[in-house]
């Protein structure tokens, strides 16, 4: 059954109490543009939820029922600092604790840190650790995999958290080399580089060369991005990914490659435009390709232009 995106929507009611303002101080932000709004095919006001983070996101006003957003009930009441974030996530990740890790990951956004940043030193060193204590037997292979749900599932929260990109935003495509079964890897490239001003399309994981070369062809992205956490054949893959760098050449698209298993022996033997040790190289490279894109979604640049706001 399709959902109809209206039942989706905000009434300025709800975003009021979740905010905990009057719906007339509300409607005269909206009416400054401060918060994105749509109109219903019956001409009521509503607005999204990423509309309504995207307004939050490094302001001091305070989220009274998030709930009221469909989130955490204890999110944005709680400063959460990047360098404490990783453990108190890794904690909640290996308990199974959903909720805390929502809770976490979204107050880290909702304090305007960028994803990249929250990718790397937080969410992708809980994983780290999280993999480290299951070959050492600390943790079950159940928590594991339990982990990698949960964070699939909060990866998709925030997608849909994002604002949306104008018709015009640069395209990247990406995923896993064949023989990669993490997703977790590539579905961060896509939120790192969305939120950068990139239309990015995550493909999957364990992709063989042929279908990239046939995503390639028939999109014809500025950027794709390669992850390669794990490699079967060092050799093959070298052999592979020169055919797909030549064929990304004549299509005018950058390749950024990067992953656990991209050695340093093995970044000697191939031929691409970028080789990213983590997700802020990522968005880094992508940003010198079309910095346009990239300054744009800077919510930190974003939050200083509307200053004039509601403190």
């Amino acid at each position: 059954m399709l959902t109809d995106p209206m039942s989706e929507l905000l009434t300025p009611k709800q975003v009021a109490q979740a905010i905990g303002v009057s719906e007339s101080s509300l409607k005269r932000w909206c009416d400054r543009g401060l918060i994105e709004t749509v109109k219903t095919p019956g001409g009521h006001r509503r607005m999204t939820a990423a509309g309504v983070m995207d307004f939050l996101r490094g302001r001091n006003q305070p989220l009274v029922r998030p709930e009221l957003l469909g989130l955490p009930s204890n999110t944005g009441r709680t400063q959460r600092v990047l360098d404490r974030a990783s453990d108190q996530f890794h904690s909640a990740l290996a308990a199974g604790d959903e909720e805390l890790c929502r809770q976490i990951l979204l107050d880290l956004y909702l304090a305007s840190h960028r994803l990249c940043e929250v990718f790397d030193l937080v969410f992708a060193p809980a994983y780290h650790r999280i993999g480290q204590r299951w070959q050492c037997r600390e943790v079950e292979v159940y928590q594991e995999r339990r982990g990698v749900e949960i964070g699939l599932r909060i990866l998709g929260e925030l997608r849909r958290l994002l604002p949306d990109l104008p018709s015009d935003a640069p395209s990247a495509f990406g995923g896993a080399w064949e023989g990669d079964p993490y997703q977790l890897p590539s579905a961060l490239c896509e939120l790192t580089l969305r939120e950068a001003g990139w239309q990015a399309t995550n493909l999957g994981s364990s992709l063989p060369a042929s279908t990239l070369e046939a995503a390639l062809a028939e999109n014809r992205p500025r950027l794709f991005w390669l992850s390669v956490s794990a490699l079967p054949d060092e050799d093959d893959f070298v052999e592979q990914l020169s055919r797909f760098s030549e064929l990304a050449g004549a299509s005018r698209t950058a390749v950024a490659v990067g992953g656990r298993a991209l050695t340093e022996s093995l970044r000697q033997r191939i031929g691409c435009s970028a080789c990213c040790d983590n997700l802020q190289q990522l968005q880094s490279f992508a940003a010198s390709l079309h910095p346009a894109a990239n300054s744009q979604q800077d919510p930190r640049e974003t939050n200083h232009e509307r200053q004039d706001g509601p403190r």
